[in-house]
């Protein structure tokens, strides 16, 4: 496996109640005692990567010994069915896989899809080294997103997938996080009714309980008479928060704390209901696990949904426009980031086969952050408006050496395309009636209007689920992030 290196390191684990268990590595030791559950945790402090191989013993009334044990930077890979697409189902297989001959890569996959009501304290899986053999159906996002940060950094890296296609953002999410968004109170409270451990909860279950042998007996009454019994009585409360918590329990809590330094994440196309809103869902995912993973400096890095379905006329947008608004609008919570996608998806196919780009695009992020890289972790996010006359002018952070119009072809480097307009900015005034606009770049901004539009107050770039022709780029090659600078 790989440990965390520069961060105090977490062991946790099983024994009788009050054995006294010993943990001894790189000449290190501490000590600790299991509870009356039988439950203990231990912590070592950071030690930096050195590249080199230990044993890790655990002493107890038995010893268990991990071998090929190395430092380095761990990295949780989740998400929906696009984090859990393997590097056989995307881009290359064939060469891709054949050259996965990487020992300091190291992979732990949770196999199974569970989801449960209650927490589990384990999950299934096992580490192994990075080879052909082993990666052919770990998440392509996450071995290309380590990889590129394997080679850049010369360090060691270790990969935990744990993945769920079709899966909603709220099963993934624990309690605290959506204790921790004002907004997501009702998300709280009704949890509490369904903890059983809480009084409160008791007192829900037996209630149900209750009514639920009342419906038998009634049904009893019913069927003796020759009359059809009427519906069960149903949980609600669980049905009306979309089973919120339960991958959470099933496929992330038996993973915690296990130190990391951070997490990347590709999910919201069954989200894409929630539009703009899901921002508020992502910061309950991030405050949620930064809270249980017991880490405030846990980075979090989001793929941002790519293009898909056919193009839409309406200068309006809609469709995925809003959801990746919330993805974007989520970027104000500290240590996150965003990959954008919106230039290598498939009109056709929910799952783009190119994996390789976005995981680069999430690592832009980490080698800025974490691994001492000067360079520009996205493209063009938008930042600010003003209103100039009959137009408007839009700047960006992120703009690095300057603003182009760019052209981006399969998995080769995006080109500027100096004979090309921007395409796929509209405009609106007050009566909020939209326009597709003319764009132009002028320095570090973009410039709006339209004759149609005299007094402008809004400005869309690519706000529908597949803007073809979007085309704003940073010369460092790497796509603007749509957005919409109004609130209707």
């Amino acid at each position: 496996m790989v440990l965390q290196q520069e961060k105090p390191i977490q062991f946790f684990g099983w024994a009788a109640a009050g054995e006294e268990i010993t943990i001894e590595l790189r000449g290190k030791t501490t000590t600790t005692k299991a509870d009356e559950s039988g439950r203990w945790r231990a912590k070592l402090p950071a030690m930096k990567a050195d590249g080199k191989s230990f044993s890790v013993k655990i002493s107890g009334k038995n010893t268990i010994e991990l071998k090929n044990v190395i430092l380095g930077e761990v990295w949780i890979c989740s998400g929906q069915s696009n984090m859990e697409w393997s590097v056989r189902g995307s881009a290359n297989p064939k060469e891709e896989t054949a050259a996965a001959k990487y020992p300091n890569i190291r992979l732990f996959n949770v196999p199974r899809h569970i989801s449960l009501t209650a927490p589990r304290d384990d999950v299934p899986g096992s580490w192994v080294p990075c080879s052909p053999q082993t990666v052919a159906n770990f998440t392509a996002v996450g071995y290309y997103f380590g990889r590129k940060i394997h080679k850049d950094v010369n360090v060691p890296v270790g990969l935990i997938g744990t993945n769920w296609g079709g899966t909603r953002i709220e099963p993934w999410t624990p309690p605290a996080g959506f204790a921790a968004v004002p907004s997501l109170k009702r998300y709280a409270d009704i949890l509490k009714r369904l903890n059983p451990k809480t009084d409160v909860g008791k007192k829900y279950y037996q209630d149900h309980i209750d009514s639920v042998e009342k419906w038998v007996a009634q049904a009893k009454k019913d069927l003796a008479v020759g009359k059809v019994p009427g519906n069960p009585p149903a949980r609600n409360d669980a049905a009306r928060i979309g089973g919120a918590t339960t991958i959470y329990n099933g496929m992330v809590h038996g993973i915690k704390p296990f130190t990391a330094r951070g997490v990347i994440w590709y999910q919201g196309e069954s989200n894409a209901g929630n539009g703009v809103g899901y921002a508020e869902l992502k910061k309950a995912l991030v405050l949620g696990w930064r809270t249980v993973f017991e880490d405030d400096s846990l980075s979090f890095y989001w793929v941002q949904l790519a293009n898909f379905q056919q193009p839409s006329d309406n200068p309006a947008g809609g469709g995925w426009g809003p959801v990746r608004e919330g993805q974007r609008l989520a970027l104000t919570l500290p240590k996150t980031g965003m990959a954008v996608a919106i230039d290598i998806g498939n009109a056709r196919d929910i799952h783009p086969r190119n994996k390789q780009d976005v995981g680069k695009r999430l690592a832009l992020w980490a080698l800025r952050d974490h691994y001492g890289k000067k360079i520009v972790p996205s493209g063009p996010l938008y930042k600010s408006m003003a209103v100039e006359g009959n137009q408007i002018r839009i700047t960006f952070d992120h703009v690095g050496s300057g603003l182009m119009v760019g052209k981006k072809q399969g998995q080769k480097p995006t080109v500027a395309d100096p004979n090309s307009k921007l395409n796929r900015f509209a405009i609106a005034g007050a009566d909020k009636k939209w326009h597709w606009a003319t764009a132009t770049i002028e320095g570090k901004s973009v410039v709006v209007k339209s004759d149609n539009v005299p007094k402008p107050v809004a400005v869309r770039y690519g706000y529908e689920s597949n803007p073809v022709g979007a085309n704003l780029y940073n010369k460092e090659g790497l796509p603007a992030s749509p957005f919409r600078t109004d609130k209707w």
